[in-house]
């Protein structure tokens, strides 16, 4: 029975055998300097909405009803003003050209049926805005939900 101590043997057994792995931690410390940089680098990210919002005291409130203007859409495409049938494009634009040109415009309520075409509703809305009525808005956008 012999020990090899690793003193004068022979010059073959005193060569250590090559590794076959890599040794994997000096790349693991470089990969996680690299992901600690990263996140400190990373600019912080608001989601906030700019709004202007009004400056001084709210106007006065009146117990004074403000006009409201109903327009239906039909799911079918049929516009209806205040429950009246309004045959083409060029009456509702005379009827929406007659409510732009008051002082105090009335409210336009725009209600459609969840049915209808999106360019019939577009339509409407886009006369209003042509024609300069600024007190629109869309009613009903519950049965969408």
């Amino acid at each position: 029975m012999s020990m090899n101590v690793g003193g004068g043997g022979s010059a073959a057994a005193a060569d250590p055998e090559p590794m076959m792995e890599m040794n994997m931690t000096p790349l693991i410390d470089v990969l996680l300097v690299l992901i600690i940089m990263l996140i400190i680098t990373i600019p912080k990210q608001d989601h906030s909405v700019n709004l202007n919002m009004p400056v001084g005291n709210p106007p006065p409130m009146t117990d004074v009803k403000p006009v409201v203007i109903t327009i239906d859409v039909d799911f079918d495409g049929t516009i209806l003003w205040d429950g009246e049938v309004i045959p083409d494009r060029a009456s509702l634009e005379a009827k929406m050209n007659a409510v732009a040109a008051m002082a105090d415009q009335p409210e336009v309520h725009l209600r459609p049926n969840k049915l209808v075409e999106y360019k019939v509703v577009a339509g409407v809305m886009a006369s209003a805005q042509r024609l300069g009525v600024t007190k629109i808005g869309m009613v009903g956008n519950e049965q969408f939900q």
